[in-house]
């Protein structure tokens, strides 16, 4: 362990050097920060100090299978000494060996695969493929991408403009962006609508834009199958009417289908991907996070047979090199990531202690009136904080609920981030029902003690 005098030291290295995701080094200076995690097993990590903490979201929804698997550090150790790369034109054995697998896994006849370092470049490499499809196609007008709004597929180029996020920093926008409504009829974006009402309304609102954009502009949709991202609060499924709608107005058209898996693959949903509680086979699957459950950087675009037939040929070539691509130290860590699922049945135990997660977090409304809507499946759920039930109306940000609920979730020993609306919740794969209630317990007094702070009975 890191001794006392030694953390602040690096935390004040941390300060002088370190630029984290989204965050302000001035800030982090006046709170004490940043934290500095040093040990993990399971769903539970130390820090610098001794102090235990739950992580109530498994790094970024990404660590499936939990911390300290050493396993998959032996297995990462013995292919290091044996390989750790390749020369120019050749493949190795783990990576052969990884992309049968997930040919294995996912559905229908999504075979081929185009490996990467993270869910951002899959995403790019899915548009890019969509657009080149077309191209070789004869049809090279086709370049629109409809996302839909709130959604988020990345950090980089084309991806990080998808959703229609603001991002006035690095304008001018990329071009060809086509935003769709979220068919999450928890937001209320068009009243009180049931799942079916918003699932049917928000597929026919993208037959609406492919209409009126022109077929021939639009080369791919791309939505996750349950929104992890966006409005903040409880992410709804949506209703069972709008994947096989979307499916049918692609094929309609003759646009592709792109299922960003990135959060929901490998498990999380309480299926092996997303699609499958649809019924419905995407032309094209982005996967990371839970591919490798965070131990290397590792992800992949995979696409249908039928897709990438369009590449077959020297004429038609794919033309992408990214040098950490296919690289067998990392396929061996998503291998053996995989075999893990299977062998302890973490798909199975993420539908039914998921389903025992949000039974207890949605019981928490009985004594929070601040708890609004709860929705998931299998372990990605979220908990909607409201000011007023009925109306869904919010605290206002001089309020800082988020701030106030965070800090109290850290006094309890979770590693929980409260947004003005709501707190999601994605822990690894092997998070038990005691620890479930370990965690709700943890929750339910953090909500007392704020309600206390705001005088809410």
């Amino acid at each position: 362990m890191v001794d006392v005098i030694e953390t602040e030291a690096l935390r004040r290295t941390a300060l002088e050097h370190l630029w984290m995701h989204n965050q302000d080094w001035v800030r982090m200076a006046e709170e004490g920060g940043p934290p500095i995690v040093v040990e993990g097993s399971g769903i539970r990590v130390t820090d610098s100090e001794g102090n235990s903490f739950i992580d109530c979201n498994g790094g970024y929804a990404s660590v499936n299978l939990g911390y300290g698997r050493t396993e998959i550090a032996d297995a990462v150790r013995e292919q290091m000494h044996r390989l750790v790369y390749f020369p120019q034109g050749s493949t190795t054995e783990p990576v052969i060996r990884l992309l049968e697998k997930l040919a294995e896994v996912t559905p229908g006849s999504l075979e081929r695969s185009w490996p990467v370092t993270g869910g951002s470049e899959a995403n790019e490499t899915a548009v890019k493929i969509a657009r080149a499809y077309h191209k070789r196609r004869g049809e090279a007008g086709r370049y629109k991408i409809i996302s839909r709004k709130g959604s988020y597929h990345g950090a980089t180029g084309a991806v990080m403009w998808m959703g229609a996020a603001s991002h006035a920093d690095y304008g001018p926008s990329f071009p060809g962006m086509v935003y769709a409504p979220q068919p999450n009829h928890l937001s209320r974006e068009f009243g009180r609508e049931t799942a079916s009402e918003c699932a049917v309304r928000c597929a026919e609102a993208v037959e609406k834009l492919i209409e009126y954009h022109g077929a021939d502009t639009v080369a791919a949709v791309i939505a996750e199958p349950i929104a992890s991202h966006g409005t903040e609060g409880p992410k709804a499924a949506p209703g069972e009417e709008y994947w096989p709608m979307l499916r049918q107005i692609c094929d309609r058209h003759g646009v592709l289908l792109i299922a960003d898996e990135v959060v929901c693959g490998f498990g999380r949903t309480g299926k092996w991907f997303g699609v499958e509680h649809f019924g419905v086979v995407p032309d094209l699957m982005t996967v990371a996070k839970g591919l490798i459950s965070s131990y290397l950087p590792m992800a992949a675009a995979i696409a249908t047979r039928e897709v990438a037939d369009a590449f077959a040929g020297e004429e038609n070539i794919f033309r992408q090199s990214l040098t950490f691509g296919g690289h067998p130290v990392t396929a061996t860590a998503a291998l053996r990531n995989i075999e893990i699922i299977e062998s302890e049945g973490l798909v199975e135990n993420s539908a039914e202690t998921g389903a025992y997660m949000l039974e207890q977090l949605t019981s928490l409304r009985e004594d929070h009136p601040i708890v609004g809507d709860t929705a998931g499946l299998g372990l990605m759920i979220g908990v909607g904080l409201v000011k007023d039930r009925e109306t869904g109306e919010r605290f206002g940000k001089e309020v800082k609920l988020a701030d106030r609920l965070t800090e109290s979730f850290r006094r309890e020993g979770l590693f929980l981030r409260a947004g003005d609306g709501g707190v999601n919740f994605s822990p690894p794969l092997c998070i038990t029902r005691a620890e479930v209630d370990e965690i709700v317990a943890g929750v339910d007094r953090s909500l007392g003690a704020v309600e206390r702070q705001l005088s809410i009975r």
